[in-house]
């Protein structure tokens, strides 16, 4: 049913469950997985100044992306699965919005994603990735929550 699994990653324990619930699915549907982890730059940006032009910011985000990808990458080769990753940079979006972009130019069948169980204040403040790829996505989106 699904052939094109796109997993969002951002190094957390939650991303970490939602990689394992995506590789059992794609075993079980002979699928390929995309591994898709943003380069979110758009919270250094501010209203008055426009980008902060910072070199080093752009490359530790870079590296720590890259290193977040290859390690989810080695996870999914180990399982014997076929898969790709993308690194795409956010100037001026949501994360969500970028997520569901790179799902639709792949194109993905399935989107899995892991919610942070936000709640109240931070939940209002912070927002959620997760709940805002499920708003926006065309195709099915698995989210997996951050605890059992």
């Amino acid at each position: 049913m699904y052939k094109n699994i796109l997993v969002a990653i951002d190094g957390s324990e939650t991303s970490a469950r939602a990689l394992h619930a995506a590789i059992t699915l794609a075993k079980e549907q002979s699928a390929r997985v995309r591994l898709v982890h943003v380069i979110d730059e758009f919270p250094f940006a501010t209203p008055d100044t426009g980008w902060v032009d910072d070199v080093r910011l752009g490359e530790i985000l870079f590296k720590a992306g890259q290193a977040i990808l290859d390690e989810a990458r080695a996870q999914v080769q180990k399982a014997g699965l076929e898969v790709e990753t993308a690194l795409p940079q956010n100037l001026s979006q949501r994360i969500a919005t970028v997520i569901v972009d790179e799902a639709k130019r792949w194109p993905a069948d399935l989107i899995v994603a892991g919610t942070h169980g936000r709640h109240g204040i931070e939940h209002l403040v912070l927002g959620s990735v997760a709940e805002g790829v499920a708003r926006a996505a065309s195709m099915p989106v698995l989210l997996i929550p951050s605890h059992a």
